[in-house]
């Protein structure tokens, strides 16, 4: 079993400079911004023969009331709850706060294993900077320098040792690791992206907010369902680039654009209560140049009469039309309607980007479908097309071969899709054709 080390801290100490040292990745958004991390975020590193699991927290104010901040303390109270080892990390150069006090006072009250870092501490090896901080009783303070990687090391071997029973499970050989579907979560802010996780998880994992923008990260929750594993991610809000005016906001675009990259089935969360808007569609426009297979979900459907329903599916059809081969489905995240379908069709996409289709069968459908309905001739040519192979999967991609294939129209082009996609059922995934004209070796000849 693998030890959880959890991060925390008031804001701006630099708990997720520290977390991407500890798991040797980016994975944490890190600027000179306090308030930035609000989910807890996991991430796995490595120490000599230990691996561990760590988690980075928001900053913690035990006794917020209200706001985000209660939130926030929510997550890091359960993210304490969840680890082994608790990391309390403070800033050397900025000294002792009453915040520290109110933080270290929650921790010796839990009685938990506890290890203070003075982290920013470059410089003050044998300084008196670090003694003020011997009065919250946690003990020693270690003294590291997250931003240049110095003490991270033997902080983490210190972390260690004060789980006594790690040693034990050293001969337990580690789970294969089964086929895991990364699920990314993609929307406008406050289409109810978090709020539906949660939802599926029967918990509050992350913070759900009346706020536009709560999300920051793309924070990654595992999930099983039916005997698959999945991969949950929550992106950030995705907003037009001329309305991105904090720095912070830009790099969770970035976050999120690679979290749709890098997942199996995008789930885009529309809004019911404000329509589709240009946002929508250049979300949507974005996953299928991505190549990501896409289920649509609209959320807060609940809060619509009949009119209003009927005026929703119009604006789908004609603005989203481009994504016709997407399941859609009408939920509500608050009251849980919908969510079963919902379920079925990501599966199925996901089924369906990694079909493989034999090349016997993809002749056979070519060669039916020329038969039914020949190209139109252009000029002097008619596109003569002979065979059709797969050249790819997630998303699936046809080669056809043949002569004169420049002059296939998008008409003929798209008459193909729809026959293919009829053979193989394939649901939920974008589906290329390309053309491979045979060239004509006495052409250049006089």
């Amino acid at each position: 079993m693998k030890p959880v080390i959890a991060l925390v801290g008031r804001p701006n100490v630099g708990k997720s400079t520290l977390f991407n040292r500890m798991t040797k990745s980016r994975d944490a958004i890190v600027a000179d911004f306090a308030g930035l991390t609000r989910d807890r975020h996991y991430g796995q590193g490595r120490q000599g023969k230990h691996e561990y699991i760590v988690i980075d927290t928001g900053g913690f104010e035990p006794d917020a009331t209200s706001g985000i901040f209660k939130e926030m303390a929510k997550q890091t109270r359960q993210a304490v709850a969840e680890a082994d080892v608790v990391l309390f990390v403070v800033d050397v150069r900025l000294g002792l706060s009453a915040q520290d006090h109110e933080i270290a006072g929650y921790l010796r009250r839990l009685g938990k294993p506890a290890m203070l870092v003075g982290n920013k501490a470059e410089g003050m090896k044998d300084g008196g900077q670090l003694a003020e901080f011997y009065e919250l009783g946690l003990g020693e303070v270690f003294p590291v320098s997250a931003a240049h990687g110095q003490g991270i090391r033997t902080m983490i071997d210190m972390a260690l040792e004060k789980l006594p029973w790690l040693n034990q499970d050293e001969d337990a050989e580690p789970e294969e690791d089964e086929s895991v579907i990364k699920l990314a979560v993609a929307g406008r802010p406050n289409v109810g992206k978090s709020t539906l996780i949660n939802t599926w998880l029967g918990e509050e994992r992350l913070v759900a907010f009346d706020m536009a923008g709560t999300t920051r990260d793309a924070i990654a929750v595992p999930f099983e369902k039916s005997g698959q594993k999945f991969q949950l991610i929550d992106t950030a809000g995705l907003r037009r680039k001329g309305r991105v005016f904090e720095a912070i906001e830009k790099f969770s675009v970035v976050k999120t654009l690679q979290a749709i990259e890098g997942a199996n089935v995008v789930l885009l969360l529309l809004d019911a209560t404000q329509g589709v808007t240009d946002q929508d569609a250049h979300i949507a426009g974005y996953i299928l140049e991505s190549g990501r297979a896409v289920v649509l979900a609209v959320n807060k459907w609940d809060a619509l009469d009949d009119y209003g329903r009927q005026m929703l599916e119009r604006s789908i059809e004609l603005r989203l039309s481009f994504l016709k081969f997407a399941p859609l489905h009408f939920i509500s995240a608050k009251k849980r309607q919908g969510l079963g379908p919902l379920w079925t069709s990501m599966t199925q996409a996901h089924k369906s980007a990694l079909c493989k289709m034999p090349t016997p069968v993809l002749t056979r459908v070519l060669l039916e479908s020329v038969q039914y309905q020949t190209p139109k001739k252009i000029g002097p040519y008619r596109p003569k097309l002979r065979y059709a192979h797969q050249g790819g999967m997630n998303p699936p991609v046809i080669v056809i071969h043949g002569n004169s294939l420049e002059h296939i129209t998008d008409a003929y082009k798209r008459f193909l899709e729809g026959r293919f996609r009829k053979e193989f059922n394939l649901i939920g995934t974008p589906l290329r054709i390309e053309f491979k004209t045979s060239h004509n070796p006495y052409a250049d000849k006089d």
